[in-house]
């Protein structure tokens, strides 16, 4: 656990930043500091609170908001069918718990730890990822409490903040020109959903939907016999 705590603070300090934009801007749409701390802890992921702020912010499309905080989410998926190996030993109780405090950062690095030495396991992820969901918490609500007594934020600039985040992330899972396929089908139907009016989370919902469709139909015409 010590080697996990020490070796994710250089991430929890990128996470703290982007914690505290996300905080502020909530605030400015009307979050209490601490419903932002309890989404932060219960939640605890990121993308999909920034989408729930949005929408709770500009509509009361809740329905739309929590199915594209799950389309956002279902990468949730595959990374806890990879820790299968480190969480075998554990009780259910305890598997939740390390499920829960496992996020993108932690994950990344138990895994790439693993890689250089197959003792790492569940200790590592469970430190890496108490610091992680601590970390996350304290700046999120402390942005919440700056952003409650500033003026408009927007007027600074920050209003990019979620997208600049976006960005961020969607740079990380970019693998090259070879996979852009999907990102482009996603990106079209999302935009052009959008365009027809439709509320933001069901056009995410619909992207997505519609990436994953073409990423499987790639895999399969690569599949083929030529």
């Amino acid at each position: 656990m010590k080697h996990g705590i020490i070796a994710i603070l250089p991430l929890a300090a990128g996470a703290a930043v982007y914690g505290f934009a996300f905080g502020l801007l909530a605030a400015q749409v009307g979050f209490p500091w601490w419903g932002v701390a309890l989404m932060s802890s219960f939640v605890h992921a990121g993308s999909s609170q920034i989408v729930a702020v949005e929408q709770f912010a500009g509509s009361s499309a809740v329905i739309g908001a929590a199915l594209a905080g799950a389309a956002l989410n279902l990468r949730y998926i595959g990374i806890v069918a990879s820790l299968s190996d480190v969480l075998s030993g554990l009780s259910l109780r305890a598997k939740l718990i390390v499920i829960h405090i496992t996020g993108d950062e932690n994950w990344a690095l138990t895994m790439s730890e693993r890689a250089k030495n197959p003792e790492v396991g569940a200790a590592f992820l469970i430190g890496s990822g108490l610091v992680i969901i601590s970390v996350w918490t304290a700046s999120t609500t402390f942005g919440a409490v700056v952003g409650a007594a500033l003026p408009n934020l927007e007027q600074f600039g920050l209003g990019f903040a979620f997208t600049a985040a976006f960005i961020a992330m969607a740079r990380g899972l970019w693998r090259g020109p070879s996979n852009s396929g999907p990102w482009l089908v996603s990106f079209v139907v999302t935009v052009a959903i959008v365009l027809l009016g439709i509320p933001k989370a069901y056009a995410i919902v619909a992207g997505s939907v519609c990436g994953l469709a073409a990423s499987y139909l790639m895999k399969t015409q690569r599949k083929l016999p030529a």
